[in-house]
């Protein structure tokens, strides 16, 4: 468990290191994103990643783990969106975003954790393509909830779903950047 915690840590500090670049040079211009917009998003970055590994090829340089990191930092921004209230300002001082981005990030390592007890960090016999398909079924669940407003008769709301989103893209980065063989 130690290894993946600090495997997460490595992926979510490059992450954070360019989400925050980022709002240094744009500011939150993505507060003005609804929700719908953001799951759009996730959903064009993850099905760019799919379309690469089925044909095993691409011709947009961009490498598939930038699209990866995109998943993580779109679901933090979507889960700071979700925590902040309506009437919230759309340009957030640089230190709150930074606060606002570590504190969702500390509650996924707590998920991690959890469920890493339970599941024995099953992740790890998984293949990255199955992450892939795994995300996009969370996308889908998400794209549901949105038409319906956001209710749930029985199922986990939003907010799970963009934290399962995270924890597979850091899997999935894990796997492709920090346990390759030497």
């Amino acid at each position: 468990m130690d290894k993946t915690l600090k495997q997460f840590q490595i992926i979510v500090n490059r992450c954070r290191d360019l989400f925050l670049k980022k709002t240094a040079d744009y500011g939150t211009a993505w507060r003005i994103l609804r929700p719908s917009s953001i799951t759009d998003q996730l959903y064009i970055k993850a099905l760019r990643i799919r379309s690469i590994e089925e044909k095993g090829a691409q011709k947009v340089e961009d490498p598939v783990e930038g699209e990866f990191i995109g998943l993580i930092n779109y679901s933090v921004l979507a889960l700071i969106q979700l925590s902040l209230p309506e009437e919230s300002a759309l340009e957030l001082p640089p230190a709150e975003v930074a606060r606002l981005y570590d504190d969702h990030i500390q509650e996924n390592i707590r998920l991690l954790q959890a469920k890493n007890h339970d599941y024995s960090e099953a992740w790890r016999l998984m293949r990255v393509s199955s992450m892939t398909d795994l995300i996009l079924q969370k996308l889908l669940r998400i794209k549901q909830i949105e038409d319906n407003q956001g209710q749930t008769q029985v199922s986990e709301g939003l907010e799970a779903n963009y934290r399962d989103i995270i924890n597979y893209s850091v899997f999935a980065l894990i796997r492709l950047t920090l346990d390759k063989p030497q």
